[in-house]
């Protein structure tokens, strides 16, 4: 009976875990993390480095439990996220939203008591911007869904400095800006690889509405805007040797990735199916590619 028991109480916390989204959790701290190397100028204080891992994390995964009960409709739908919890009837409403609320009460009062008051506003924005902008107002009613709803994802690094410095300035706002020209060129891929998904439940992410030649240059545009205000870090915060070097050799690969996926359509391949499989390398390298920027940003207050 015990036995049983705990495997009861295994799952459910299994499917309750999911419900937060891990994957897109773990990458979101992956640029908040380094952020407070940076805003430290070195080893961040401890109170600040608890409070964004504990009060980020259930920042992101308020969120992110806010969309997966909203989105239960339309993912129960999509071969992508048809086996999500809330979507697939093992988790409720109520207890999805029981979920959100805890989870953003405990990241405002993490952030909050631990580190400053800016940074917990911060923390909150961050989940109204998604839980609200994206999920309720953009995502279902424009394709500039990604666009202005993806502001959400970059409010990591904001609350990462935050965190440690107690305001924003400059720097933060370029790394802001960063994240959010990375998150079109990052999305819109994925959205080629799922267009049939997102059409069937009505959904308006580009590829469903726009043609190929206009998505993939939107993503080779969008991908330049990110390089520059990855470079434009270089004298505003300032950062050393290793960061340009490795800024410029990052950017000019994840630019050329997207730039052959553009060239594939001015040459003739204009069948979204054609441009799956290439939409998921860019995809896949968008990762790659924010992740070392990101670690580089971390490492160049000791390193050049």
């Amino acid at each position: 009976m015990g036995t049983a028991t705990f495997q009861t109480l295994k799952e459910r916390a299994a499917v309750h875990f999911w419900i937060t989204k891990p994957r897109i959790v773990e990458l979101l701290l992956a640029t908040a993390v380094p952020t407070l190397f940076l805003a430290s100028g070195g080893m961040p204080p401890l109170m600040p480095t608890i409070a964004v891992l504990v009060g980020g994390t259930a920042a992101a995964a308020s969120a992110n439990t806010f969309n997966s009960v909203y989105d239960r409709d339309i993912d129960a739908q999509m071969h992508r996220t048809g086996s999500r919890p809330v979507a697939a009837g093992m988790v409720s409403v109520r207890a999805g939203l029981i979920q959100a609320f805890i989870l953003g009460i405990v990241s405002v009062l993490t952030l909050g008591l631990l580190t400053n008051w800016l940074a917990a506003f911060l923390g909150f924005l961050a989940i109204v911007m998604y839980a609200v902008g994206y999920t309720i107002l953009l995502k279902r009613n424009t394709p500039q869904n990604i666009v202005w709803g993806g502001a959400a994802g970059c409010m990591p690094v904001l609350i990462a400095w935050g965190a440690v410095t107690g305001s924003l300035n400059a720097t933060a706002g370029v790394l802001f800006l960063v994240v959010f020209f990375w998150t079109p060129a990052h999305y819109w891929p994925l959205a080629i690889r799922y267009r049939e998904d997102y059409a069937r439940v009505g959904v308006p992410m580009l590829p469903v509405v726009a043609p190929p030649i206009r998505v993939t240059r939107n993503i080779v545009i969008y991908a330049v805007a990110m390089v520059v205000f990855s470079l434009i870090l270089i004298p505003v915060a300032p950062m050393g040797w290793l960061y340009a070097i490795a800024a410029v050799l990052l950017g000019a690969w994840f630019t050329g990735s997207a730039m052959k996926l553009w060239l594939l359509v001015r040459r003739g391949t204009d069948d979204y199916v054609d441009l799956e499989k290439p939409a998921m390398r860019v995809f896949h390298g968008s990762i790659t590619y924010l992740a070392l920027l990101f670690l580089f940003i971390g490492l160049s207050p000791f390193i050049g």
